[in-house]
């Protein structure tokens, strides 16, 4: 089977191979752009808080723009603004000077990345927003650039270096860039008082929004699926019941099917050791005391937190009056792709 390859003309003379020394090079980039965010965190000041002032007063929408690299940042600026709960959408500044500018209005407020601050596309359109009133906070690497000086808050994204070798190709500061835009995202999700129910709305779709929106109610085990006993069967009887319902364990109740107990597999294997007479053995003297338990309306995620926390794999599912309303086990988690 033939294969094409990937290759640069002016390097087909050339023996191409990994050696260590693109190892150690790849460290270093790893840690030119790790010091670029650290430097960020250390120049954050009172600049910060008014550019979310003026998107936290939005009226409209966020627009996030930018050219070529800086654009791709803003793509995702964009994306993690509205995911969470800060409206926004990226528009590209070449289009935008061609018909798109009839998406922004007074009222949104303009985010543009440039890390020289003098990109020609975006300053074409900068004059045509500033005269529709719309606020406009610029984040470039020059705080003297026309970007920064026309913005109603610039925000100082500069790196010392870039992490290419030939301090050419955008690496540091595209990191960087992106870093603030993720600080300024989390930090106004902070501010609307944001939340885990928020945050599955808008992330219904995937394995994030079935950890955010199942509820133990959704997947447990209930009517003849539950395995429960008495307080007065034996310990064979449990073992049938185990059996039975096939979720590796059972409850012990009372008349009321108020929970006392439970009885797993793993007290199976510890009960075997001790050569008990599984019908003349009460349930009650080999059963566990005061079990796990979650509510029904717990989101599935915290059953699965609580599992590995207390090294189980089954979980007895009660109500207010502690009265046995559900059973789920690590199998009905993963089968409803919460894990």
């Amino acid at each position: 089977m033939n294969r094409a390859r990937c290759y640069n003309p002016t390097l087909m003379n050339k023996t191409l191979s990994a050696t260590p020394h693109a190892l150690a090079l790849a460290r270093k980039v790893l840690n030119i752009e790790a010091a670029a965010v650290q430097a960020l965190s250390a120049r954050l000041d009172e600049t910060f808080l008014s550019a979310m002032d003026v998107v936290l007063h939005c009226e409209g929408r966020v627009i996030v723009s930018g050219m070529g690299k800086s654009g791709h940042i803003a793509r995702k600026i964009a994306a993690t603004l509205s995911s969470t709960g800060t409206p926004a959408y990226f528009v590209h500044p070449g289009e935008a000077s061609h018909g798109d500018l009839g998406m922004i209005t007074g009222e949104d407020v303009i985010i543009a990345l440039s890390y020289s601050g003098e990109s020609q596309e975006l300053m074409t359109i900068v004059p045509v927003i500033k005269r529709m009133g719309a606020k406009l906070i610029s984040m470039t690497g020059n705080p003297a650039s026309s970007l920064a000086r026309v913005a109603d808050v610039h925000l100082n994204a500069a790196v010392d270096k870039e992490a290419c070798p030939m301090g050419l190709a955008p690496t540091a500061s595209t990191t960087a860039a992106l870093a603030l835009g993720d600080a300024l995202a989390v930090a106004l999700l902070d501010a609307k008082g944001f939340g885990a129910d928020d945050f599955a709305s808008s992330h219904p779709g995937g394995s994030l929004g079935r950890r955010l929106l199942t509820r133990v109610s959704d997947i447990m085990r209930t009517g003849e699926r539950l395995p429960m006993v008495s307080l007065n069967a034996s310990l064979g009887d449990a073992i049938l019941e185990i059996s039975k319902k096939g979720v590796g364990m059972t409850a012990i109740v009372d008349a009321g099917q108020h929970v006392l107990g439970i009885y797993t597999d793993g007290d199976l294997r510890r009960t075997l050791a001790r050569k008990l007479d599984f019908n003349a053995t009460p349930i009650r003297s080999v059963m566990s005391a005061n079990p796990r338990r979650i509510g029904p309306d717990r989101l599935a995620a915290e059953a699965v937190q609580m599992m590995e926390q207390f090294n189980i794999s089954q979980m007895l599912v009660v109500d207010e009056q502690n009265k046995l309303v559900g059973a789920l086990n690590m199998h009905d988690l993963l089968h409803a792709k919460v894990i």
